[in-house]
């Protein structure tokens, strides 16, 4: 899991001290202010550490081109350097995480200059146990067939994130012996869901339901979709308690109902011990985590806010400080208020109009 994340000079952040807890963590704020980014360098560095080419006790040099590598190909910048925060001159970007069940942080850094390799200063001696889960904002198992065969045997403008997760989601199900965990948080999902998620021997997904038999993927409701790749990640083992689950934007495209559902289940899996990382700008979605946290059923799950906020111009020269991050366990210690003026905003409007 991730505990804590230090940047400075990276993408829009001049400099940031980020701390996570063990549950739920939402970064909110409007587009461009670097939420996706705050997903993905994590994720990117995790993925690397965890990933099997990697020898069980990796060299720095080994380490130093995969953890490059990593980012490079999730986060697709034209070389490694582009991360880097643009300003006059060269700049230096430097990434600290701190990772639960490892006594030794990782920390490297990178000019604007660098093609792929990051320069290590600490790293863990032994390969990372948990690899992390990524879900971009749309939904993959209809596009799951072929797709990841595809992605290594062709050159595809995709992110490597989603190759990963179609790769997870092909996974064999675990043992009956090994179902304990993932029996319990299957349940309360494929409730949810209307049924159960199957993979057929053609490489397509299903979804099969009593007394309705079986629909493909494609003919099933996006909202569906998107709780049907957490059931199959739970099913397989790649999500389980002690593991990371990213989440871009997890309401696009749903309507309120769905989005209900989704909450709820993002909640279901952190409330069973594995860590959600979620980036919003949507107020109702946001809502609604207050809401299930104040409940009886979710009111002892750790949650964290992290707010996002434009940078702020500087006199003169038209410099900026870079992004601004306010940080708290409740939506009353940061500032959401580019979600709620916007709300508001809208709200006079109509009341205004005549409609």
């Amino acid at each position: 899991m991730l505990k804590s994340l230090h940047l400075r000079n990276f993408t829009a952040f001049a400099e940031a001290d980020l701390e996570f807890c063990d549950g739920l963590n939402v970064f909110l704020g409007e587009n461009g202010v670097g939420k996706s980014h705050l997903l993905k360098l994590p994720y990117a560095v995790m993925g690397a550490l965890a990933e099997p080419r990697v020898d069980a006790r990796p060299t720095k040099s080994a380490l130093q081109r995969a953890i490059g590598e990593k980012l490079v190909n999730v986060m697709r910048p034209d070389s490694l350097g582009r991360l880097a925060r643009r300003q006059r001159g060269r700049q230096r970007c430097e990434v600290g995480l701190t990772l639960g069940g490892s006594r030794t942080p990782v920390s490297f850094s990178f000019a604007t200059q660098t093609k792929f390799d990051v320069i290590l200063d600490e790293y863990p001696k032994g390969r990372y146990r948990h690899a992390p889960v990524f879900l971009p904002t749309r939904e993959l198992l209809s596009i799951y067939p072929g797709f990841s065969a595809l992605y290594d045997s062709r050159h595809l403008e995709f992110e490597e994130s989603w190759r990963d997760t179609c790769q997870s989601l092909g996974a064999p199900t675990l043992k009956a012996s090994q179902e304990g965990d993932a029996e319990e948080l299957l349940t309360p999902l494929e409730k949810l869901m209307g049924g159960s998620l199957v993979l057929e021997s053609n490489g397509r997904f299903y979804l099969r339901s009593k007394g309705k038999g079986s629909l493909e993927m494609p003919l099933v409701a996006e909202g569906v979709r998107k709780l049907g790749m957490l059931a199959r990640l739970v099913a397989t083992g790649s999500l389980g308690p002690g593991t990371s689950l990213f989440w871009d934007e997890p309401e696009t495209n749903l309507n309120p109902k769905l989005i209900k559902g989704v909450a709820k289940a993002i909640l279901e899996l952190a409330s069973k011990g594995i860590q959600a990382l979620v980036a919003t700008h949507n107020l109702f979605l946001l809502r609604e985590f207050e809401l299930l946290h104040a409940s009886d059923r979710f009111d002892e799950t750790p949650c964290r806010y992290l707010a996002l906020a434009p940078p702020l111009e500087t006199a003169g020269a038209g410099a900026n400080n870079g992004v601004v991050v306010e940080q708290g366990n409740s939506l009353e210690e940061v500032d959401p208020l580019v979600l709620l003026d916007e709300d508001l905003e809208q709200s006079d409007r109509y009341l205004d109009a005549d409609v």
